[in-house]
C-alpha cells in the first residue's frame, strides 16, 4: 500500500476507486450527512427529500419520500417544463416535553422545509398532472404530450456479425 491509497481521489486527479473499502464508507457518510441537511444544499434550505424519476412511452413518474409530513404542508406546482415539489415538516416546539405520562428529554426528528424542482424535456400540461400519496410516498404522474409520444419509435437492437 502506498501513500496514494490513502489520499482523496480529488487530490490525485484520478478516477474514483470503487473497489476501495473507503469508497463504500465515503458513500455511507455522504448519505448520512445528506439526511441531516449537510449535503449539497445549504443549511438554511432545510432538508432534502429522496426522489425517483422514471418514465414509460407515455408518461413520466416522480416519486418522493415524505414520511411524517402532512399533505396540507406539501405543494406540487407546474410552470412550463418544470415541476416543483415543496413543503415543510413541522418541528416539535420544546426540548423537554411530556406526552402520555412519558417525559422526553431530547427530540431528534428532523424538521424544516424542502424544495425539489425538476425540468422535463417538454412543456407540461398542468391539467393532466396527477398527484397522490400512499404510505408516505408522493407519486406525481406527468403524461407526455401526444406529439412526443407519436415521435417516439423503438429501434430494435440486433447482434452484429
Amino acid at each position: 500500500m502506498t501513500y496514494r491509497d490513502w489520499l482523496p481521489t480529488s487530490w490525485l486527479g484520478g478516477k474514483e476507486d470503487t473497489d476501495s473499502p473507503f469508497y463504500s464508507l465515503q458513500k455511507q457518510i455522504n448519505t448520512l450527512l445528506d439526511d441531516f441537511g449537510s449535503g449539497p444544499f445549504p443549511k438554511d434550505q432545510g432538508f432534502t427529500i429522496r426522489s425517483n424519476v422514471s418514465e414509460t412511452d407515455s408518461e413520466v413518474c416522480i416519486t418522493a419520500e415524505l414520511p411524517g409530513i402532512a399533505m396540507e404542508d406539501v405543494d406540487v406546482s407546474v410552470t412550463g417544463n418544470r415541476i416543483t415539489i415543496k413543503g415543510e415538516k413541522k418541528s416539535e416546539k420544546d426540548e423537554k416535553k411530556e406526552e402520555e405520562g412519558r417525559q422526553f428529554h431530547r427530540i431528534e426528528r428532523s424538521s424544516g422545509s424542502f424544495y425539489r424542482m425538476m425540468t422535463l424535456p417538454f412543456e407540461i400540461d398542468p391539467d393532466s398532472v396527477k398527484a397522490g400519496v400512499k404510505d408516505g410516498i408522493l407519486t406525481v404522474t406527468v403524461p407526455k404530450p401526444s406529439e412526443i409520444v407519436e415521435k417516439t419509435k423503438k429501434i430494435k437492437v440486433e447482434k452484429e456479425g
